[in-house]
Formats: structure tokens, C-alpha cells, sequence
């Protein structure tokens, strides 16, 4: 029997190896399997980094090819979801930086102040106020933004991650984004972009779950009620700092724990030398 040469041999899908350079792992790699992992797609995640569509479904198809990403069909759309693979290598590589549950940013709002005005659209303007700009600005992503008299106002859809300053991160990227295009659009002239009040970080609790059934909790860092959907049995955190403070809390509840038992150390001593 003839051998064939070796390079006209063909690879085994499954032995072929994936490559990626070391910086793409960490800004692009690490970044879609977070947002995969809480369910986004990959145009809102291109929407959410300010990447185009080809760029994100380029790195999936990679990762899909790697065995860290599966293609799920409902009905007509295509969702993409974490292989156990892929569980396992964001979970190495994170696990140990952001917290264990899924913050959901929602009501935020990304105020900008008009420093000059522009040339606006004829007659009224106000009938194009809160309804889906895309269109309107040319852009890639669905926002809804209103005009006062003071600001811009760009109301951030959803967002889903595992630390709090990572979502204010993108909500205040794709405000940015939104300025740039109205800028360039109407002449005006923004300042500084800032993150508004009233907005909301909400994360799943199984004791909230379980105490909302039957009442309301409401503090001035956090509130807790009965919400049916997707609210249900979640803690609002109603700062950046409240939501801080419940992600340390296991931290500081371990490090009562050790408190208590060397006192209890001591108070042992105690006894034995008073005996």
C-alpha cells in the first residue's frame, strides 16, 4: 500500500487547534463569553463594545470551532450559548475578580450637557423624542434619547454582567457613542457624558426569592419586592456602592466567622485559668 505524503493529509476537525494572540483573549475572547454567558447576542454585543457584527461573529465562529460556544435555533433566531468547556475556561480566568451572580443595569440614563446648540430637524421635534433613533443617527445600535433644554439624555437598554463597574462602563461607552453621532449629525456641541440617577442594579437572591412572596422591603441603598418575570426574586441596588457592599459581603461575614471563634478561643483560655 502506498503511503501518502504527509502534507497532502487532511486534519481532524477535532484535532485542530484554535489560535488566538494573547491580546485578543483578554479584549476580545474573554469579553464575548461574559456577555454569552448572560444570554446577549451578538449584535447587542457588538452594540454594547462598539464592534461591528462581522467582527463578533468572526471571533464566535472561533470559539464555536474551539467547542466554547453552541449554536441553539428557537423558532427563526439563532442564539449562541457556553459549552461546560467554555463555562469552565471563563470561570478560570474570572472567577476569582468578578462576584458569582449576574447584575442587570437597567433605568439608566447618561445625561450630556449641551454646551452650544445645533441646526434641528423643521417643525416638531419633540415628535422623534423616546422612540428608537436608529435610523434617525445612522447608527449600529437601537437607543432611545430625549432633548431638554439643559441636556441630551441617552436612556441605556439593558445591560447584563457580573460587576457593577464593568456595566457603567458600557452604558457610559454607548452614551458616548450616541454624542459623537448627534454631534456629528446636528452641530451641537456636548460636554462630559454622566451617569443620572434613578437607575437600578438588580440581581438574582434566592432569600429575596423567597421573602418577596410575601412582602416589600425597601431601604434607602436597596429594595426588595414581588415582581412577576423577569424581576422576580431580585435585590435592586440603588447605588454603585450598595451593590459593592453586597458582593463583599461574604468576605466580611468569613471574616466574622474567624472573629468569633478566636474570641471564643479566648474566652476558653479564660475559663481554664480562672479553674
Amino acid at each position: 500500500m502506498t503511503n501518502k505524503p504527509v502534507g497532502s493529509q487532511k486534519v481532524l476537525p477535532q484535532k485542530s487547534k484554535v489560535k488566538f494572540y494573547f491580546s485578543t483573549v483578554r479584549s476580545r475572547v474573554i469579553p464575548i463569553l461574559k456577555r454569552i454567558e448572560v444570554g446577549d447576542y451578538p449584535s447587542k454585543i457588538a452594540r454594547i463594545y462598539g464592534w461591528s457584527k462581522q467582527h463578533v461573529f468572526y471571533y464566535i465562529r472561533k470559539l464555536e470551532k474551539a467547542g466554547l460556544v453552541r449554536r441553539k435555533v428557537r423558532s427563526s433566531a439563532v442564539f449562541y450559548e457556553l459549552t461546560g468547556k467554555g463555562q469552565k475556561v471563563l470561570t478560570s480566568c474570572e472567577g476569582v475578580v468578578y462576584g458569582s451572580g449576574v447584575f442587570r443595569l437597567h433605568k439608566c440614563q447618561v445625561l450630556f450637557p449641551i454646551v452650544r446648540e445645533g441646526v434641528y430637524p423643521v417643525g416638531d421635534f419633540r415628535s422623534v423624542e423616546m422612540v428608537n433613533w436608529t435610523a434617525l443617527l445612522g447608527l449600529v445600535h437601537g437607543v432611545h434619547v430625549r432633548k431638554t433644554t439643559r441636556h441630551w439624555i441617552v436612556h441605556v437598554e439593558a445591560l447584563y454582567g457580573r460587576y457593577p463597574d464593568e456595566l457603567f462602563a458600557l452604558a457610559k461607552n454607548l452614551g458616548d457613542r450616541v454624542a459623537r453621532a448627534l454631534m456629528s449629525k446636528y452641530g451641537v456641541l456636548l460636554g462630559e457624558g454622566q451617569v443620572g440617577r434613578g437607575y437600578e442594579l438588580a440581581i438574582d437572591d434566592p432569600v429575596a426569592k423567597l421573602l418577596s412572596r410575601y412582602f416589600c422591603i425597601s431601604t434607602a441603598k436597596r429594595k426588595m419586592d414581588h415582581s412577576p418575570g423577569e424581576l422576580e426574586g431580585e435585590i435592586d441596588h440603588l447605588s454603585r456602592d450598595a451593590a459593592v457592599e453586597y458582593l463583599l459581603m461574604p468576605e466580611r461575614v468569613k471574616k466574622l466567622e474567624g472573629q468569633i471563634l478566636g474570641l471564643s478561643s479566648q474566652v476558653e483560655d479564660l475559663r481554664g485559668d480562672v479553674h
